[in-house]
């Protein structure tokens, strides 16, 4: 098994995938931290290549696209395109994956509705996963290519105690032994974004037990 593993995770390696931020310039998280998606976005100076007809628009649903930059790496690593992270919104939302509420507020990513739209337009195989452990991670990449996982945004500062579990999504793409690897579309500095690394049990802290598995 642990053969079995090794030559997985091997594979996953030689594969690279690209790396997006939730928001069109990466640098601006700490601003959003500060401010408020909704303010701070609005001073996005690329705004315009989330696909988004508006930059208000932009900064009202950025907030709410993690899992969208999720998708948006797997997509590219797959097909080599780079979709706007507003279309693929857009095209969730027609699946009931965001709902908007009466006041604006945009409820999503909706797990369950994220599945057939994927399957539909691009033809990927998804599952949600609930009630998992940290552990139950390298079980799934040894079935799946890619695992969206459900935790806590301030993942970002591993040294710090989170405050709940969940809300946020991260693309995690290899568990090598003790320590897992993943692409967070919130990270604010390179080494919080793409490939960043830390021990499960520092990542267990931030959890939720669920996501979504993307198959191979």
């Amino acid at each position: 098994m642990r053969q079995q593993e090794r030559v997985v995770v091997d594979a996953r390696v030689a594969r690279k995938v690209p790396y997006f931020s939730q928001w069109e310039t990466p640098d601006m998280t700490l601003a959003v931290v500060a401010e408020g998606a909704q303010s701070a976005l609005l001073k996005d100076p690329l705004w315009a290549s989330s696909g988004a007809s508006s930059v208000e628009d932009y900064a009202r649903w950025a907030g709410n696209l993690c899992g969208m930059a999720c998708l948006k790496m797997v997509l590219a690593a797959r097909t080599g395109k780079i979709i706007p992270i507003m279309d693929l919104a857009m095209g969730c939302r027609e699946y009931g994956g965001y709902v908007e509420e009466v006041d604006g507020r945009i409820k999503g990513l909706i797990y369950a509705p994220f599945v057939p739209f994927v399957r539909d337009r691009f033809n990927l195989a998804a599952r949600v996963v609930t009630g998992i452990s940290v552990a139950d991670i390298a079980d799934i990449l040894m079935q799946s290519e890619f695992f969206i996982a459900s935790v806590h945004h301030s993942i970002r500062w591993p040294e710090t105690e989170p405050p709940a579990k969940g809300g946020h999504l991260v693309l995690v793409t290899a568990v090598d032994g003790n320590s897992i690897r993943f692409h967070n579309p919130s990270g604010h500095v390179d080494a919080t974004r793409e490939n960043a690394e830390m021990p499960l049990e520092v990542f267990e802290r931030f959890f939720a037990g669920r996501g979504i598995a993307i198959d191979h």
